[in-house]
């Protein structure tokens, strides 16, 4: 199943600079170990804001939402989730 996910991040200030950094390069492992996993299908920027949009391959909703829940920066996001069907106009095959 695949998921369209909008993650936009919300570090607070009073966060101790180490400590951000130090979230953010396990967050960049982890994203990167899903990406190789097939997990994790498409990674963008939104440009001008610390935030992403991102396609996730999951089984279920469950497995989804432990995948996100997991991830560092987690408890310092906002989170949507849409869920993708096939388009029928579509000439790609997911």
């Amino acid at each position: 199943m695949l998921f369209l996910v909008q993650m936009q991040v919300n570090i607070p200030s009073t966060l101790d600079k180490a400590t951000a950094d130090a979230l953010k390069k396990e967050e960049k492992e982890m994203s990167q170990k899903l990406q190789r996993e097939g997990k994790w299908r498409d990674l963008w920027r939104v440009v001008g804001q610390y935030a992403n949009v991102s396609v996730f391959n999951a089984d279920s909703n469950d497995e989804l939402h432990q995948m996100l829940s997991a991830l560092p920066l987690y408890p310092f996001m906002n989170i949507t989730v849409t869920p993708l069907a096939q388009h029928p106009s579509a000439i790609a095959a997911i």
